[in-house]
C-alpha cells in the first residue's frame, strides 16, 4: 500500500520523444512531490530506453512492457496515478482503473466515441466509493503567460476581434516529423498541433467557440493532408475571429491577439536570454504598451496540479485538467476540418 506520508507513486505509459525530453526532466524538477515507480511501453526495447534516462533521477524506476507489464502496473497498489503518454488514437481504450492523466486529448474517429467514453466514466464515478480521476493534460492552460493574460483581456473592454496565427516548423529536422501515429491521424498535424492552440484560444477569450467556417489545402506533400487551414469562427459572446495555421513555414510564428474597445492584448511565442516562452503585450490608449516575458513552465505546473489531485490535498479536482476541456478543444478542430471538407460550410461546434 502507498505510504500517505510519502510522495504519490506514479507510472508512465509510453516511452517516446515527449516522455524522454519533457516528462522525465519535468518530473525530476519536482521529485519531492512524486515517486516515478515504473515506465511501460509496448516493446521491451522502447521501455528500457526511457528507463535508462529516468534512472538518472529516479534510481528505483522499474521497466515494464507488454500485457504483463501493464497488468503489473494496474495491480500495484503503491501506484496511485498513471500518465498516459502514447498515441492519441489509442488512449481512450485504456480502462480507468487508476487515476489517470492523459497527455493528448482523445483523437478518435467519431465524436460519438468521445461521448461514449465520457458516459462510461461518469457512470463509473457515480458508482465508485473512491472516485477515479480522468485528467487531460493540456499544458497551455497552465502556462503562466495564458493565466496572466486572461486577466488582462478584461482590461481591453468589449471584444471586437480575435486572431490566432500559427506558422509551424514541422519539417524533417523536427523530431515529431516522422511520427507515424500523427501522420495516420485523421486531420494530421493540424489536429495534433492545433488542439493546443485552440486550448490557448478558449482560455484567453473565456467563452466557447459557437461555429466555424474553414478552407483547407494540401501544399507540402511531405506532410499529411491537410497542411493549411484558415477558419473564421464565431464566439458565443458574439465576437468573431480568424484561425490561420500553416503546419510548416520558413518563418515560424505563433500568435494570439485579442482586440478590444479599449486596447489590445497579444501573446507571441519567443525567446529571451536563451529561454523559450511567451511575450505578453498589452496595448493601451495613446499608443502605450507594456510587455512581460513568461518562460515555459506549463508541463511542470500541470503535473503539480495532478499530483495534488491524486494525493488528496485538493478538495476538488483542478478544472483545467478536466476531460471535458479536452473534448471541447478537439470539437473545435473537428468542426473546422469538417467545414474545410465541405467547402467552407458553417459548422456548429459540438457542445460538451
Amino acid at each position: 500500500m502507498a505510504n500517505p506520508s510519502s510522495p504519490p507513486g506514479i507510472a508512465i505509459l509510453g516511452a517516446g520523444i515527449f516522455v524522454k525530453t519533457q516528462y522525465i526532466p519535468r518530473l525530476a524538477e519536482i521529485s519531492d512531490l512524486v515517486n516515478l515507480k515504473a515506465i511501460w511501453s509496448r516493446s521491451e526495447e522502447s521501455a528500457k530506453g526511457a528507463v535508462e534516462v529516468a534512472r538518472k533521477h529516479f534510481p528505483g524506476v522499474e521497466c515494464k512492457w507488454g500485457d504483463e507489464g501493464l497488468n503489473d502496473i494496474i495491480q500495484d497498489t503503491s501506484i496511485l496515478g498513471v500518465a498516459v503518454v502514447i498515441a492519441g488514437q489509442t488512449q481512450v481504450s485504456y480502462k480507468l482503473k487508476k487515476k489517470l492523466i492523459f497527455v493528448k486529448p482523445f483523437f478518435i474517429a467519431a465524436i460519438s466515441e468521445i461521448e461514449t467514453a465520457m458516459s462510461s466514466y461518469r457512470n463509473m464515478s457515480a458508482d465508485s466509493p473512491c472516485r477515479p480521476i480522468w485528467a487531460v493534460a493540456e499544458n497551455y492552460r497552465f502556462e503562466p503567460a495564458f493565466v496572466e493574460l486572461k486577466k488582462l483581456v478584461e482590461e481591453v473592454g468589449d471584444m471586437m476581434n480575435v486572431q490566432l496565427i500559427i506558422e509551424g516548423s514541422m519539417n524533417s529536422s523536427n523530431p515529431y516529423f516522422s511520427s507515424s501515429w500523427r501522420r495516420d491521424l485523421d486531420g494530421g498535424f493540424i489536429l495534433d498541433m492545433g488542439v493546443h492552440y485552440i486550448a490557448g484560444l478558449r482560455m484567453l477569450v473565456g467563452c466557447e467557440v459557437a461555429s466555424v467556417s474553414a478552407t483547407t489545402s494540401h501544399v507540402d506533400k511531405t506532410l499529411p493532408a491537410p497542411d493549411n487551414i484558415t477558419s473564421n469562427f464565431q464566439l458565443e459572446n458574439g465576437c468573431s475571429g480568424v484561425f490561420v495555421m500553416v503546419v510548416s513555414s520558413r518563418s515560424p510564428k505563433i500568435l494570439w491577439r485579442v482586440v478590444g474597445l479599449k486596447g489590445t492584448v497579444q501573446l507571441e511565442r519567443g525567446v529571451q536570454d536563451g529561454r523559450h516562452g511567451y511575450m505578453a503585450t498589452v496595448y493601451g490608449e495613446g499608443g502605450t504598451s507594456r510587455t512581460i516575458f513568461y518562460p515555459f513552465s506549463g508541463v511542470t505546473e500541470e503535473l503539480k496540479a495532478f499530483f495534488s489531485d491524486i494525493s488528496g490535498t485538493s478538495k476538488e479536482q483542478e478544472p483545467r485538467l478536466s476531460y471535458v476541456e479536452g473534448a471541447r478543444d478537439v470539437a473545435v478542430l473537428e468542426a473546422m476540418l469538417e467545414s474545410g471538407a465541405r467547402n467552407g460550410a458553417v459548422i456548429p461546434v459540438k457542445k460538451f
